[in-house]
């Protein structure tokens, strides 16, 4: 991008590349769509603005280099102009939401919910500097992170993208990671999504694209107030949110888009729609595409059918429904977007600095993730003064999640909902015959591998040559074992397949309060408590702590969960959250040359039924907000 060039002078060169645009060129801008739906010969021939990688969507063998050559093509066909074209740089993006999550050997962080309770806003802004580093080095511009939602409830199935449950640390962590990750518009920068406006954590019972209900001073009080940072940051894109605001959807919500957004909080970049979040505002998707653009929406995420958007925007305009004010109003906004970041004046990705860079899932890099899972660690009970663990113990370490990096990375890693990669259970299990029983485990969960990182096993048996793994615990044996490590909890889930939900009830109601249509997906389970949800953990705890030998729990979970008869069977307790790639920081705590960092920054229930939050006047729960222990005795 030139230097010293200032908002005014960019404005004036959208107002000028506008003037220039067709109609069809300009809604070609508006339109982004899933790149297994399009050639770069059609980006060109419909002047699309950009394209984007669905969960799992990936180019090749999904390298690197691969996603580079992708890029490529894709910017090329968009910037080869002619009497009926313009070259207008197409820009891609990716839900790059805790490392770049999409490609294989990428740094994976720990969700966020593990960030909230590191509390550690410059850790933050390092994480999404090096998540910068490696968008860039697969030739991608964008990605769709920061998540700024306040989780209020649980059983949502995106709590873990959630910082916390109050708005004081995500306002915190807000304007940092923007800061992170689009830093000066120079080389070493993408261009970062705030997500998702607005309420989506608020939903009632925690229903994935429920609805929220609050007058507007709990609105801004919880939801918005951490957007307040990250605009004063210049972010330069916000996601609606498929969640309503007592009834009325977000994606169609003029005054949440335009009157509070656009305009009281000032905000002049551009405003993109969630994966199809327009089609569940009418059962006329015509009516739909005209609704939601009025409202405020400037590029529309259309997973597949995209030329069908496309006529009905067009049909709309020469009809006189949709005025080509507002059509001129996020062309404008989508040209500034890309004239900020310097997007008209980069090379083709694949001549750009960080392109096929080896720092991707570089030693540098992991260290960071490292830190942030030593620091994301909450120790809830160590009774006797079990841990810190002696190197040399002689250790039974057990546990469906002890030895599965897809595990402990959780959803959107890899693949949507993301991965199994286990190689324990090939190994001990599968090549012996013996089945294991994953109990209530996503059946949306692929097979996958994480590359580049270490397991929880792993990083255990790095630094305790005495240490051997058994993950149902069944050769303990209290001669041969001093203690065991059971690492136990949640399998991947994304979104609405991560819901717990008693009934069907509750998504009758949510019905009756909408307007417009909802999308529900099976959930991961009926209940919160976790011996209901993974019965095959408190089997592997038991199998030790019957043998005499005490018992070290690490739960990896996307949320608190009820853990009443593991906490009572534990000698010790630990939330490690959903850590990713690097479990060697987990050892690096459990042995002593760390201390417990963490403190919760979600309140932790007792049982089925309560939902806690902190503040509230009768507050009894198992753990209250900020809680952890560490071995200095700190609360």
């Amino acid at each position: 991008m030139e230097q010293n060039i200032t908002d005014q002078e960019l404005q004036k060169k959208a107002e000028t590349l506008l003037k220039k645009m067709t109609l069809d060129q300009k809604i070609g801008q508006m339109t982004q769509t899933e790149r297994m739906s399009i050639t770069p010969a059609e980006v060109k021939e419909f002047h699309i603005g950009s394209v984007l990688s669905g969960g799992g969507s990936c180019p090749g063998e999904n390298r690197p280099k691969d996603w580079v050559d992708m890029n490529d093509a894709y910017w090329a066909a968009s910037m080869e102009a002619d009497e009926n074209h313009l070259a207008i740089p197409l820009i891609y993006g990716v839900d790059a939401i805790h490392g770049h999550n999409n490609v294989i050997g990428a740094t994976i962080f720990p969700h966020n919910i593990g960030l909230g309770a590191a509390n550690d806003p410059e850790l933050l802004e390092r994480i999404a500097k090096v998540t910068a580093r490696e968008i860039l080095a697969t030739g991608v511009e964008w990605t769709f992170a920061p998540t700024l939602a306040v989780a209020r409830n649980n059983q949502w199935g995106r709590t873990y993208e959630s910082y916390s449950e109050d708005p004081e640390i995500v306002q915190s962590y807000a304007g940092r990671f923007v800061k992170g990750l689009q830093g000066d518009m120079g080389v070493d920068s993408v261009v970062g999504c705030v997500k998702h406006w607005v309420g989506d954590g608020g939903t009632t019972y925690g229903i994935d694209q429920g609805d929220t209900r609050g007058n507007d001073e709990e609105l801004s009080r919880i939801h918005i107030a951490p957007y307040y940072p990250a605009l004063a940051e210049g972010v330069l894109t916000v996601m609606a949110s498929f969640n309503s605001w007592n009834g009325d959807k977000c994606h169609g919500h003029r005054y949440l888009l335009t009157d509070v957004l656009k305009n009281e909080l000032e905000f002049e970049g551009f405003i993109i729609s969630d994966w199809d979040g327009i089609d569940y505002l009418s059962e006329s998707y015509y009516e739909a595409v005209g609704w939601s653009t009025n409202a405020g929406i400037d590029m529309f995420m259309v997973s597949d059918k995209w030329r069908e958007f496309i006529a009905h925007l067009k049909s709309h305009v020469q009809n006189g429904t949709v005025p080509i004010e507002r059509i001129d109003d996020a062309v404008r906004r989508i040209l500034y977007v890309k004239l900020k970041y310097g997007l008209f004046e980069k090379p083709r990705p694949a001549d750009r600095y960080w392109s096929n860079h080896d720092s991707f899932g570089s030693k540098e890099h992991r260290e960071v993730a490292r830190e942030s899972v030593r620091k994301s660690l909450v120790l809830l009970k160590n009774e006797n003064d079990i841990l810190p663990l002696k190197k040399n113990a002689r250790i039974l370490v057990a546990g469906k999640n002890a030895d599965d990096c897809g595990h402990q990375c959780g959803g959107f890693t890899v693949a949507w909902q993301g991965v199994s990669d286990s190689k324990t259970i090939g190994r001990e299990f599968i090549e012996s015959g013996v089945s294991f029983d994953y109990g209530s485990a996503n059946a949306a969960v692929q097979k996958g591998t994480i590359e580049g990182g270490t397991s929880i096993w792993e990083g255990i048996k790095a630094v305790a040559p005495n240490a051997v793994l058994n993950l149902d615990g069944s050769v303990a044996d209290s001669d041969e074992h001093d203690v065991g490590i059971v690492v136990v909890g949640e399998t991947p889930y994304a979104e609405g397949l991560g819901d717990i939900r008693a009934g069907d009830n509750t998504i009758v109601e949510m019905g009756s309060m909408i307007k417009g249509l909802m999308k529900v997906l099976a959930p991961y389970g009926h209940s919160l408590i976790l011996n209901e949800l993974h019965p095959e953990d408190l089997r592997a705890i038991k199998n030790i702590t019957d043998k005499g030998i005490p018992v070290v729990v690490v739960l990896v979970s996307g949320r608190t969960l009820i853990i009443e008869k593991e906490l009572e069977a534990s000698s010790a307790f630990v939330a490690a959250w959903l850590p990713g790639s690097e479990g060697q920081g987990v050892s690096d705590v459990l042995f002593g040359d760390s201390d417990f960092q963490g403190k919760l920054s979600f309140t932790w229930q007792k049982k089925v039924g309560e939902n806690f939050l902190r503040g509230d006047e009768h507050y009894e729960p198992l753990f209250p907000y900020g809680y952890g222990l560490s071995y200095n005795k700190q609360v």
